[in-house]
């Protein structure tokens, strides 16, 4: 099997690990590099946290680029309050020294891309997207596929009432992205909340993973519990949503989620700052630039997951439709 190679761009984050956990175990990826954005956590600690999951993957061979450090125009705010004071659930895990990259994550995209086309799964801020636009428009042209978890259509926002933390982060970068997509006949994936909110970590499922397979149950364990607190706190779930992995998941397989193609903007002032429009209607008579998705199968996206993560057969992970 040819492999598509891909780089994650990322702002880890515990789901951002999770993502980067499934993209390592599948065969159908090769994942070139990892590029880190500020966002959930500050780009240094991003950087740190990625080293983390790549050792407890033992795939240190996988390069990790330092980007952007704060967004285009307006006041960094990060996400620790989600995801802990060390960026993944404070399980504290012990530093990985070494690894620095001489490049930066911008210079590392605008080289590759200038190369060969390759794919981008954008799991954080888009600001390393945006600044390579500014430094190379071919290069960011020359993006194979690009999927993005962020945004959001009919689902509320997770941190004002209409946006997602990604694109809220920086606006103006994931305004300029989907400009620039549109100026030039290209289309972004949009894995926004209306199906990532339907990808509940239960700690039903985390026991399930603990009994299949303890050492990789209580690393995820570990780096899960501040953020089932966080979301019982917050919205009263019974577990935690895991966006990032379905970026991947979605990436690999498709036919995982379905949606519609619709021209997209991204709100960059006042109230609504943040907000993806939709326009679903075609109001704007304008050539779409994404491809919104809307609806998500469940059990396959868990079914590829934990069978992923766990080195089982998917169809030993049958009675996952019994405890979804």
């Amino acid at each position: 099997m040819e492999k598509t190679k891909v780089i994650i761009d990322c702002d880890p984050g515990i789901d951002d690990s999770l993502a980067i956990m499934l993209a390592l175990k599948s065969k159908e990826l090769d994942v070139i590099g990892i590029t880190i954005v500020c966002g959930n956590s500050p780009v240094e600690m991003g950087f740190e946290n990625a080293k983390k999951i790549l050792k407890q993957m033992n795939r240190l061979d996988v390069p990790v680029f330092i980007g952007e450090d704060r967004p285009l125009c307006r006041a960094y705010v990060n996400a620790l309050d989600t995801h802990g004071e060390d960026g993944l659930g404070e399980s504290f895990l012990p530093k990985v020294d070494g690894y620095e990259q001489e490049m930066s994550a911008v210079d590392f995209l605008t080289l590759t891309l200038k190369r060969k086309k390759v794919s981008v799964i954008a799991l954080g801020p888009m600001t390393n997207l945006a600044r390579l636009i500014q430094k190379d428009l071919d290069a960011f042209c020359n993006i194979d596929k690009l999927v993005s978890m962020g945004g959001t259509f009919k689902s509320h926002g997770n941190c004002s009432p209409v946006a997602e933390y990604n694109y809220w982060c920086d606006p103006d970068a994931a305004a300029l992205v989907y400009k620039t997509l549109h100026e030039n006949s290209m289309r972004i994936h949009m894995i926004g909340l209306d199906v990532t909110r339907k990808i509940v970590l239960t700690p039903t499922i985390l026991e399930y993973i603990c009994r299949l397979n303890p050492k990789m149950g209580d690393f995820i364990k570990k780096i899960t519990k501040f953020y089932f607190d966080f979301h019982w706190q917050w919205e009263h779930i019974i577990g935690c949503v895991i966006n990032d992995p379905l970026a991947v998941a979605y990436f690999i397989d498709q036919s995982i989620c379905s949606g519609f193609d619709s021209f997209v903007e991204i709100e960059t002032q006042g109230i609504s700052l943040g907000q993806s429009v939709v326009d679903s209607m075609n109001f704007y008579r304008k050539e779409p630039n994404a491809t919104v998705l809307t609806e998500v199968d469940t059990f396959r996206f868990f079914q590829m997951f934990l069978s992923r993560l766990l080195d089982l057969e998917p169809e030993k992970l049958d009675i996952l439709k019994d405890i979804l």
